[in-house]
């Protein structure tokens, strides 16, 4: 089978990872837009399950991946600079280019073409392709080629938001609150390697254009920003990616996309073109390589490529139902920040943070008072590391078994 990828990102590149790797026949080719080594995000985060994901499905790309990966534990809300509060669990994160250097290195490894500087617009540059992937991002030009019948919806979020990294080096995934004369601003944080950190800022569209970001250069715009966040960077910088030549800095209200349809013809949406989930539930990229794995699933279970991509549509719709409906609510909850902050003490609100998804039992807010124990803290901690490593063992065995069934069917 002839297949194109267009969008060089983690869900393009792992799926031609797969599909080589189920059928070395394949003629897989990814293309992007950007130059190789060049991408304006920084740092993604992930959780257990989707090492677990990766290493079930490609061993070796798994290992690279977990090797670089930094590991960040529990959550911390501060207020002011003045009140914290301690939430549990833990997670890795990965700078979002070293993700893409070992996903092109596998892929070339595997005999993918991978070809940068190529921005397509047309899907008639592709008129011996069996399969067209469009993983072209939230703008996906493929995807309004045909948005009317993919039926694509887009629904703006209200708060600001902007992308940055800084300096300081966040080893728990931090958020940090504080009040201006404007309203209330707060960022979200994490380390991704031994010197740098992801941070995200978000406040109201009241308080944005209250402190002046809409009028500010970009230079202007994080001089003001470190200023405001001083008591948490330790004298830190903050970074901004923007491109040259632009006036304002990228601030952003978040694009919630989904799509009824996830198929026409030969094209099958994936990763940010078929669906974006807000950030505050950092499931981006998870999602991205999920749909990476049920397509080349469905490429291997189906002899015809419509049964391929309808069964496809329907699995990860059905997964995604939930997810959304998650990220949904997160994100309404960070537009009521001012409400809740207001009304609850730093205990309280972090639980509600904590709980925005959903309801949980009642045992799960006595877990989250005793986390603010010290002692009690470092028990949990403890707990943790150890099914942690149990976790990690579990994953070798699983390796192994799998790397040698592959193996055997490559050779063939």
């Amino acid at each position: 089978m002839n297949i194109v990828c267009v969008g060089g990102g983690p869900a393009g590149l792992y799926f031609a990872v797969l599909a080589k790797l189920r059928n070395k026949s394949h003629d897989v080719t990814v293309i992007e837009r950007n130059p190789a080594g060049v991408t304006y995000g920084w740092g993604v985060v992930f959780w257990d399950d989707l090492l677990d994901e990766l290493y079930r499905n490609d061993p070796v790309s798994a290992r690279a991946v977990h090797e670089v990966a930094a590991l960040w534990g529990g959550q911390e809300v501060h207020i002011r600079g003045e009140h914290k509060a301690y939430l549990g669990g833990y997670g890795y994160s990965l700078g979002r280019k070293r993700l893409l250097d070992i996903l092109v290195e596998r892929a070339r490894d595997l005999g993918v073409d991978v070809q940068f500087e190529r921005d397509v617009r047309d899907l008639s540059e592709f008129p011996d392709a069996d399969l067209i992937v469009a993983c072209d991002g939230v703008n996906s030009s493929i995807r309004q080629l045909h948005s009317d019948h993919f039926q694509t919806d887009i629904d703006v979020g209200r708060n600001k938001y902007i992308w940055l990294g800084t300096n300081r080096v966040f080893d728990s995934f931090t958020f940090a609150f504080e009040e201006t004369a404007a309203g209330w601003i707060w960022f979200h944080a994490y380390c991704f390697d031994a010197q740098t950190s992801t941070l995200i800022v978000e406040c109201s569209p009241e308080t944005w254009a209250g402190l002046g970001f809409d009028e500010l250069e970009p230079d202007q715009s994080v001089k003001l920003l470190e200023k405001i966040f001083e008591r948490h960077l330790d004298h830190s910088s903050l970074i901004n990616r923007a491109p040259r030549g632009v006036d304002k800095a990228p601030w952003l209200n978040f694009r919630r996309i989904s799509n009824s349809n996830w198929y026409y013809d030969n094209v099958a949406l994936m990763g940010d073109a078929a669906h974006t989930t807000h950030f505050a539930i950092g499931s981006g990229t998870k999602l991205a390589i999920a749909d990476a794995i049920a397509l080349a699933k469905e490429l291997d279970a189906h002899d015809d490529l419509t049964s391929v991509l309808h069964a496809y549509q329907e699995n990860r719709r059905s997964a995604l139902f939930t997810i959304q409906q998650d990220a949904l609510n997160s994100a309404k909850w960070f537009e009521d920040v001012p409400r809740y902050i207001d009304q609850q003490a730093t205990t309280q609100f972090a639980y509600s943070l904590w709980k925005r998804r959903g309801e949980y039992s009642l045992w799960r807010y006595q877990l989250h008072l005793a986390t603010q124990i010290a002692a009690l803290r470092r028990l949990r901690q403890s707990v943790g590391a150890a099914r942690r490593e149990l976790r990690a063992r579990r994953r070798v065995k699983l390796a192994d078994a799998h790397e040698r069934v592959s193996a055997a069917m490559y050779a063939e």
